[in-house]
């Protein structure tokens, strides 16, 4: 890309992210968009549903769908954020989007093995805040993670979550587009989620692809019978526009008349009965007032990993020391918010090349006239690749690290620094000699971390941020992996294919590891240290587990242990994390989830 057009391009969309509040557009667009229904307000008044799920996210959105399936059932769906904008559905928008009102705009707490480089050593954790959650604000990469993921879950005592059991609820989620890969023992056409390759890559990502079949990688469809190899990301755009949550489960459902949406309004209490503990209802904030609404039959928290805990604790569910130190009275003491996971990358792999594409005028009208083009590109990420470190081409072997074939770096353009936290003189010192020159990045991505951290309440007021402690890199295997997914990505790079575009490791040493020499395993592991970006994947912090497990909070109906009618139904549940980004196992598990709930209700259309 035109180093200097796009540099232009990045700082347009960076600004235009970076305007919160409604425009006069964003106004008209609301008022257009079906999704506010007049008779919102109206049944509003009765106070009373079947089911209210609390969060909008990819979860929210799929279990009100599927919930709604049954007419005579009344269903409440609650949001803290408003619509996604139409500028949101640009696919290469996606990283200026953390810096919209659309982002909860988290970060963890500093760490001394963790997030050097960045301002106060805090990496941010973006999570989404909109009708359709994290949807809205990702980089819209599809993968679901493999068979020992999943049979890994039930043998920790999680009856029915084999992957031979999630498999037809993956397939139920997908519109399934790769005519390559289309193979009905793996895939569906007949779900809400459009699955497509993007229709257009850049010359880094069909060099990369070649060299990783020249190194020996087998082309495969990682979502298929396994995960080892190489192929372009499967992502969740069609037509070359993002297809959010809110767009594939939510929009489809506007015309039920059992279907109720509030948006803007802040869940803050969970209602229980003390002397029975059952759950009977919500109490949320809209625009500064407090209002209460009841459940007839369940609340259903679909929050996400972050906001899930912080929601159960503020409630009176979680750590009995923890609440208690900061005067919440305990109403079920479980290890909430425990057992964070997340994925975490090197994200120091900068390459320089002599690559001719750029992203020009016309480009620009070609998109917006035919949704093609550069910025039909899933966030950038174009090419991606599974490897086992130890048995790199094995096409049979557990993969431990990703590649994410990215054809820009963070030298392209300095605003990057904001997105990603770098404290701006590391930045400038690092990458300012190279700013203006050519570049593109790898992020080394590891899959299987041992690392756990947790999530707690800074206090009791609803509106404090929660504190965030993933612990990157605690683990020693975790750091070791990461090195050597970083000596074998330099060996694929030196593959004809990549040399052809002049690809070029960036040598410069990046400030606080020039006591090591550049290029050992101890400069990478420094590296590391420094520049350990988080992928944004966090889960875990209520975990699924069978009653005999003491850090289980709700068991393998994704009931709450201890508290009646309440499930948590997102990424929160994950016992393991997956060897994916967990998107797709988000929008299973919800899947799974509201089939759950339905034969506990005696309402069964599976239809899988």
């Amino acid at each position: 890309m035109n180093i200097n057009v796009q540099r232009i391009f990045v700082g347009v969309l960076y600004l235009a992210m970076r305007i919160h509040g409604q425009t006069l557009a964003d106004v008209f667009e609301s008022i257009l968009n079906p999704l506010n229904k007049p008779h919102d307000d109206f049944l509003y008044f009765l106070h009373q549903f079947d089911f209210i799920v609390v969060g909008a996210g990819v979860a929210g959105s799929v279990v009100a769908n599927r919930l709604t399936e049954n007419p005579d059932w009344n269903v409440l769906l609650i949001e803290a954020g408003h619509l996604e904008r139409h500028y949101m559905n640009i696919p290469a928008c996606a990283l200026g989007l953390q810096e919209t009102a659309a982002n909860w705009d988290y970060q963890t707490v500093s760490s001394s093995k963790a997030c050097q480089a960045m301002k106060e050593h805090q990496c941010n954790i973006p999570q989404g805040k909109a009708v359709g959650g994290s949807s809205v604000i990702n980089f819209m990469l599809y993968t679901r993670g493999t068979h020992q993921d999943f049979d890994g879950w039930e043998e920790l005592g999680n009856t029915g979550w084999s992957y031979d059991d999630v498999l037809p609820y993956f397939k139920k989620v997908e519109y399934f587009n790769i005519t390559e890969h289309n193979d009905p023992q793996w895939h569906s056409t007949n779900g809400c989620l459009p699955i497509n390759f993007p229709e257009y890559y850049s010359s880094t990502a069909e060099a990369a692809l070649n060299a990783e079949i020249k190194f020996g990688t087998k082309k495969v469809d990682y979502n298929g019978k396994n995960q080892a190899g190489t192929s372009l990301f499967q992502t969740t755009i069609s037509n070359g526009e993002r297809v959010s949550a809110r767009r594939a489960y939510t929009d489809p459902i506007v015309h039920r008349t059992n279907f109720y949406l509030k948006m803007n309004s802040l869940v803050t209490r969970i209602l229980i009965d003390p002397n029975t503990m059952t759950t009977y209802g919500v109490e949320f904030v809209q625009y500064g007032i407090t209002h209460t609404v009841n459940a007839s039959k369940e609340v259903i928290i679909c929050a996400g990993a972050i906001n899930s805990p912080k929601l159960l604790m503020l409630s009176g569910i979680g750590p009995k020391e923890h609440l208690t130190e900061i005067g919440i009275t305990v109403k079920k003491d479980l290890k909430v918010g425990y057992n964070l996971m997340d994925h975490v990358a090197a994200g120091g792999m900068v390459f320089l090349d002599n690559i001719s594409d750029s992203t020009t005028v016309r480009d620009l009208i070609e998109y917006t006239i035919e949704r093609e083009g550069p910025l039909s590109v899933a966030g950038g990420c174009e090419t991606v690749s599974f490897h086992n470190t130890k048995d790199p081409i094995n096409p049979n072997a557990r993969c431990d690290i990703e590649y994410q074939y990215i054809p820009v770096s963070l030298a392209s353009s300095s605003l990057f620094s904001d997105v990603f936290n770098i404290d701006r003189n590391i930045y400038d010192e690092y990458y300012g000699p190279i700013i203006g020159r050519q570049s593109f990045m790898v992020f080394v991505m590891l899959l299987l971390p041992e690392s756990k951290g947790w999530v707690r309440l800074k206090d009791y007021h609803y509106l404090s941020k929660p504190l965030i402690n993933p612990n990157y890199l605690e683990s020693d295997e975790d750091l070791e992996r990461l090195v050597d997914g970083i000596k074998l990505l330099l060996n694929i790079v030196k593959q004809p294919e990549m040399q052809a575009l002049g690809a070029q490791l960036y040598n410069k040493s990046i400030p606080n590891c020039n006591r090591n020499e550049f290029g050992t395993d101890a400069y990478w592991a420094c590296m590391v240290r420094q520049l350990s970006l988080p992928m944004y994947h966090v889960c875990g912090t209520c975990k699924m587990g069978p009653s005999y497990d003491p850090n289980a909070v709700v068991n393998p109906k994704l009931q709450v242990y201890g508290v009646g009618k309440l499930r948590v139904v997102d990424s929160s549940i994950m016992p393991v994390i997956p060897a994916a980004h967990t998107m797709a196992p988000t929008y299973m598990i919800a899947e799974k989830g509201a089939d759950i709930i339905k034969e506990d209700w005696n309402f069964t259309n599976k239809n899988l």
